[in-house]
Parts: C-alpha cells; sequence; structure tokens
C-alpha cells in the first residue's frame, strides 16, 4: 500500500538542508595568502603608486595600459579554463558569468569611478597595498571608498538601472 505524507509550504525547511557546508580555515589562509602577494603585485609593479596613475590619465607613459591590457587577457584566459574544467568556488558552487545589462548608470558610474581614481591614484585593489606600504594618505581614499559604497547602496532604488 502506497503512503502519503503531506507538506505544510509554509513549515522551513530541515535544519540539514538548511546547513551550508563550512569554508575551511585553510580556505580563508589561501584567500589570505592572495591578497598578500596581490599586494606585494601591486607595489613592485608600481600598480600602487599616484605617479603612475597620473601619468597613465595623463598618456605620458604606456606602463598602467600594458598591465591593464594583461590583467584582461590573464582574466579573458581564465574564463575559458573555469568555463572548460567547470571549476567551483571555495563554497563549492558552480561559478558561472552572466554579462550585465548596459544602461545609463554604467557609464556615470564608470566616469564616476575614473574620477576618483584620477584623484586618488588608486582603484579599490591598490588602496590597501598603498596603505600596506605606509601611504597613510591611503586612508582617505579607503573612507571615500566606502562611503562611495554605502552612498550607491542607499540610492541604488533611485538610481538608474
Amino acid at each position: 500500500m502506497e503512503t502519503m505524507t503531506e507538506t505544510n509550504d509554509s513549515q522551513p525547511p530541515k535544519q540539514a538542508e538548511q546547513a551550508k557546508p563550512a569554508t575551511s580555515p585553510a580556505a580563508y589562509l589561501m584567500v589570505l595568502l592572495m591578497g598578500v602577494y596581490l599586494g606585494i603585485l601591486f607595489s613592485k609593479s608600481e600598480v600602487a603608486h599616484w605617479q603612475r596613475i597620473h601619468d597613465m590619465f595623463l598618456f605620458r607613459e604606456a606602463h598602467m595600459y600594458l598591465i591593464i591590457v594583461t590583467a584582461i587577457v590573464v582574466a579573458m584566459f581564465s574564463m575559458q579554463v573555469i568555463k572548460r574544467f567547470q571549476i567551483r568556488s571555495i563554497e563549492g558552487k558552480p561559478i558561472k558569468y552572466s554579462p550585465k545589462p548596459y544602461h545609463t548608470g554604467v557609464v556615470i558610474g564608470g566616469m564616476l569611478f575614473g574620477a576618483g581614481w584620477a584623484i586618488t591614484g588608486a582603484c579599490p585593489g591598490p588602496i590597501y597595498a598603498q596603505i600596506g606600504g605606509g601611504q597613510w594618505m591611503a586612508l582617505f581614499t579607503l573612507v571615500g571608498a566606502l562611503l562611495g559604497m554605502f552612498s550607491y547602496a542607499a540610492l541604488k532604488p533611485k538610481l538608474p538601472h
């Protein structure tokens, strides 16, 4: 005889279903080491130096443009490897790329990002390398980046998307 069980959709899922696999301390350590490596790389390649950024925006030298193009090529190659071998995230989830739609907000945000980058000499990654390298004025850049991020979050419903 077949038995049927009645389910109530309003009940929360069982505890075992809700539990996410914990990220191991080794994974966090690897992320930290990668961050330290990138900070050293940013410092040694002078990506985190204000003068390099300034010279890039004035088209005085190609150093930064070559680094940016190299980063794009590495990212393209990495995405192909991720797709081909179906590599998963640290949490074990599939990594999927879905392009974001183009809209007016992208242009406005890009202009604000570029202006901030030109004035401060840092985009988000090098801020930490600058602070780690003893450039304490970068703390103001960090505060400005955080204020921008929180402002965007607060204004997001009113912005063009």
